[in-house]
């Protein structure tokens, strides 16, 4: 386990100035874009995007996720919990799937059920239904198989791009008045919205790094609201354990970096938006034949959300997916 991981960093430190080039050009690209902030809804631009390991597929893959994601709003000065203060939970039923075209091209899509509730000590409220549509396209740069001193080196880089269409409810009844509070009690976002992604994985037999990065750029929708771009960034190591050549576990572990710009209500700021998030996260992945699943579970580092008047908490993501 030691020599797998030391030959790792070696292989790392080689490949670093292709990885900087490409991060370094997503990042180019977010700075370059327009001062529009993405909320994934549930999170002012913190929401739980988060997908996991991809399971690998030479074909075709189906799948389900299960999503579930809680934070506190209207949080009084210094953290303090107030009369106002919010617990807002975000929970998503997810169908998702790919399709590998030759050995270059993919193509993802996904169609979300999202349940929403929020409290605060003298009512409560909720609403679900159907959201946002996600649909993106991935090419590959990298996908090689190699033996490095009696060890084999598997490698993929996949670079692409998205769009997000509004299939999801939004009311702006349920947006603030006042251009000063977050709008993120929302089943959809009412605007058709853009991604640049990148995945890389590498693995020396069993012993592997994963890592993504995604841009995601939002227009506004036609009540004159905008969500803020957001960056997001995630890299995990994990082990692979084979049991009798039939079984793999794969537990994970790792950090995502989350950066939301501020949304815009009519030309205007909004002063509760926006904001950076810093998570852990550990997860297992388990795989049967053309049968994987999966668990994981993040929790803050750190955060500066709203102004500090946001707080996100633990999220946790399943789901099961199916190859043929």
């Amino acid at each position: 386990m030691t020599a797998h991981l030391s030959l790792i960093k070696d292989l790392l430190n080689n490949k670093f100035y292709l990885m900087k080039k490409i991060i370094l050009a997503v990042l180019a690209l977010s700075l370059s874009a327009k001062e529009t902030k993405a909320c994934d809804i549930c999170g002012c631009g913190a929401g739980n995007s988060y997908i996991g390991i991809l399971p690998d597929f030479n074909s075709k893959i189906f799948g389900i996720r299960y999503r579930y994601n809680h934070l506190r709003t209207h949080i009084g000065v210094g953290g303090v919990t107030t009369y106002l203060t919010t617990n807002e939970s975000y929970r998503t039923a997810e169908l998702w799937g790919g399709w590998n075209i030759g050995k270059r091209f993919r193509l993802m899509a996904s169609l979300p059920y999202n349940f929403a509730e929020k409290a605060t000590l003298t009512s409560s409220v909720s609403k679900n239904g159907i959201g946002d549509i996600s649909l993106s396209g991935f090419y590959s740069l990298i996908n090689s198989r190699k033996n490095i001193a009696d060890k084999l080196l598997v490698q993929s880089l996949w670079i692409g791009g998205g769009i997000k269409l509004p299939a999801g409810k939004y009311e702006a009844a349920d947006k603030s008045s006042n251009n000063q509070n977050a709008n993120l009690f929302q089943l959809g976002t009412a605007s058709t919205d853009f991604s640049l992604n990148m995945m890389y994985d590498v693995r020396l037999n069993d012993a592997g790094i994963n890592v993504a990065a995604a841009y995601k750029m939002n227009t506004e929708n036609k009540f004159d609201y905008r969500y803020g771009n957001k960056l997001t960034l995630n890299s995990q190591a994990y082990y692979k354990f084979r049991i009798k050549n039939k079984v793999m576990l794969a537990p994970n572990a790792g950090v995502q970096f989350e950066s939301s710009k501020k949304d815009f209500d009519k030309g205007f700021d909004v002063d509760i938006s926006g904001g950076n998030l810093l998570m852990g996260t550990a997860g297992l992945e388990v795989s049967y034949k053309k049968i994987s699943a999966g668990v994981n579970l993040q929790t803050p580092f750190s955060q500066s959300l709203g102004a500090g008047f946001i707080k996100a908490e633990n999220r946790g993501m399943a789901h099961i997916s199916f190859t043929f």
